[in-house]
């Protein structure tokens, strides 16, 4: 059985098909102070539950969620998986200055003390390497690198990859690969939140090409506006900007449209998705529903 935690009511019918489970029945609103009430509908006496509660403004969603898997628990399921397409606090991965919250620790903490397993699509890994170096359950990243690479090549364009810096050389090469489409990789240097700068390297060799600017979230959006006006005057076809996670904060997703074709996956709804990501989240999550629980 699948519940839909305000999240992508299109992605949760997909899913429910591909899966051929049944959509869970959800009431949910808030008291006038604010507080939570939600009420589960739906038998799921000695079942399996999803649910699908995608985590980007995450702060609101939490409580909300912790709520259902409890209440779940308390109706009898049996196993519970989370699917998060966007996996939060993830960024926070060190403490940077004395005294910070390592975000990443607790939270994985937190998740892993309500659930038994959880799903999501290409989450920050940089410090933090993989998830199961703070998550106490079973993970499964699912990747978009074969899903950009399917969407590049039905668009049947000669394109050159670029990455953002070094930390994405990896996953920008995966795509390149899978795409047969070359790729080059930035030097960033980030001065704050709002201030990046990127040093370009030779793409003479590229004229004519679409350059494709790949990056695993598009927050402020200023590492692809910096490498779009260092990219003017090359000789490349028009930019396409190509984000995994469209967050889009402030005015991002105009500045960029202004100056480049932006497309995301739809991991987090919005007018820029045009990567679909359902059949990728179905596999791994098949799988799982079949597996035997551990005795």
């Amino acid at each position: 059985m699948l519940f839909n935690l305000g999240s992508d009511p299109a992605l949760a019918r997909q899913l429910a098909e591909q899966l051929d489970i049944e959509l869970g029945q959800l009431n949910s609103r808030q008291f006038p102070d604010r507080e939570t009430y939600l009420r589960v509908d739906s038998d799921c006496q000695d079942k399996t539950a999803l649910i699908l509660c995608n985590l980007f403004d995450p702060d609101p969603k939490i409580m909300p969620l912790l709520f259902l898997a409890e209440t779940l628990r308390d109706l009898g399921v049996k196993r519970i998986a989370l699917i998060t397409p966007y996996l939060c606090y993830m960024r926070q991965d060190k403490r940077f200055q004395p005294g910070e919250c390592v975000n990443a620790i607790p939270f994985a903490k937190l998740i892993s003390n309500y659930f038994d397993f959880l799903i999501t699509i290409d989450p920050h890994l940089h410090r933090i390497t993989s998830l199961d170096q703070v998550y106490q359950i079973p993970t499964r990243v699912v990747a978009a690198a074969p899903l950009i690479a399917e969407w590049l090549k039905s668009q049947d364009q000669s394109v050159l990859l670029i990455g953002p810096d070094s930390e994405s050389e990896q996953w920008v090469s995966e795509v390149s690969r899978l795409s047969g489409a070359p790729f080059v990789v930035l030097e960033k240097t980030r001065r704050g939140d709002r201030d990046v700068d990127v040093s370009l390297p030779q793409v003479e060799r590229w004229q004519g090409y679409r350059p494709v600017l790949l990056d695993d979230i598009i927050s402020s959006g200023r590492t692809m506006l910096s490498t779009l006006s260092k990219l003017a005057g090359q000789g490349l076809g028009q930019p396409i900007c190509i984000g995994v996670h469209g967050i889009f904060a402030d005015d991002a997703y105009r500045e960029l449209s202004e100056q480049a074709e932006v497309i995301t996956t739809n991991c987090i709804p919005h007018p820029s998705n045009q990567i679909e990501i359902a059949s990728a989240l179905a596999e791994p999550l098949r799988a799982w529903l079949q597996a035997a629980p551990e005795s």
